[in-house]
């Protein structure tokens, strides 16, 4: 779903059209779903391009890098279908302010908070076990093959992982949150070891994938790569199912869903693990599940960071400061029962 462009959002399309060589200004739309980066839809008379830029305000020094999205998709192309073509990369911040890039629109449907198409349940549950094997076939790929091994930094991903969400919750609290620091402990002490090293997503969501005109129910491409990494698959599958909100929820949980994962038909978190493991031979812990949830609450808080702090004044943000202490009571239950 695409919006005509808030105002702080807004660049010089005129400065974009000259960069990319093109003698016609195109049209611009922005899309509202994201959270984080950017993304706009360029409509020229004859096609349809996407360009994606990184928002304003204070961000973590390592997030929103347009220019390492933009070569992880290029490297991925030849051997993982899955990814948009790249048009081009400007790293030039003179241009438009900041670095972006631009990528050819794959044509489909991307699910949000419903599915946006009506299907019996067999259909709605092929759907989303097509979605988990999207995410287990991304885990099977060799980044070596793909020219992408750099990504990694070696062994303690998983350490890695706590003491970098750790800080960044740390330095994007608020005075209306929780601290986590409970969280944070049991994480600390209970830090099994890695499990694997892959490519991973590190986003994966169903608003991240796009389905076929043509047939509602089968996955043709997975987009922002923005945090896609080297690391352990099973961190991978606990951040993806932090947002996984079913029907049977309770009602403060599901008023922040984000994705249709309450559709009758749609596989439960336990049934998403069962279908992982049968594939893979890897089980999911509560470790994994408690660190998804935190980490989410990092994301969630450090986009909030932004709205409190006037850095952005997308209503949409008002009140994701509940969500982060609907997280933390989460998973202390999680914690509690482990």
């Amino acid at each position: 779903m695409t919006t005509p462009v808030r105002a702080e959002d807004a660049f010089d399309v005129a400065a974009v059209a000259a960069w990319l060589g093109s003698d016609q200004t195109p049209e611009v739309r922005q899309f509202r779903g994201g959270a984080s980066n950017l993304t706009y839809l360029l409509k020229y008379p004859d096609r349809e391009l996407i360009l994606r830029r990184p928002p304003a305000g204070r961000k973590a020094a390592t997030a929103h890098d347009m220019a390492r999205e933009y070569r992880i998709q290029s490297a991925l192309a030849p051997v993982f279908p899955y990814v948009p073509k790249m048009i081009a990369l400007c790293e030039d911040e003179s241009v438009i302010g900041s670095t972006f890039y631009v990528m050819e629109r794959v044509e489909g449907r991307i699910p949000r908070k419903e599915l946006g198409v009506h299907l019996p349940p067999d259909q709605v549950r092929q759907l989303c076990t097509r979605v988990i094997d999207l995410l287990i076939d991304l885990h099977g790929i060799d980044p070596a093959a793909a020219g992408l091994d750099g990504l990694g930094r070696g062994d303690g991903y998983v350490a890695r992982q706590v003491a970098g969400w750790s800080e960044r919750y740390r330095r994007a609290r608020t005075r209306n949150v929780g601290s986590f620091e409970k969280v944070i402990r049991w994480l600390d002490a209970n830090q099994p070891p890695d499990r694997g090293s892959c490519l991973i997503h590190n986003d994966f969501r169903f608003d991240n994938v796009v389905f076929a005109p043509d047939d509602p129910a089968r996955p043709i491409a997975l987009l922002d790569w923005e945090m896609a990494t080297i690391g352990d698959p099973l961190m991978d599958l606990g951040s993806s199912l932090a947002y996984w909100v079913q029907a049977d929820d309770g009602l403060l949980f599901r008023a922040f869903r984000r994705q249709p994962t309450h559709t009758p038909g749609m596989l439960t978190r336990r049934e998403v693990k069962d279908h992982y493991l049968a594939r893979t031979g890897l089980e999911l812990t509560p470790f994994h599940q408690v660190f998804g949830l935190f980490r989410l609450a990092g994301i969630v808080q450090q986009i909030y960071y932004r709205y409190h702090h006037r850095q952005t004044r997308n209503p949409a943000f008002r009140h994701f400061w509940v969500a982060s202490l609907m997280l933390e009571r989460r998973c202390l239950r999680i914690i509690r029962s482990a």
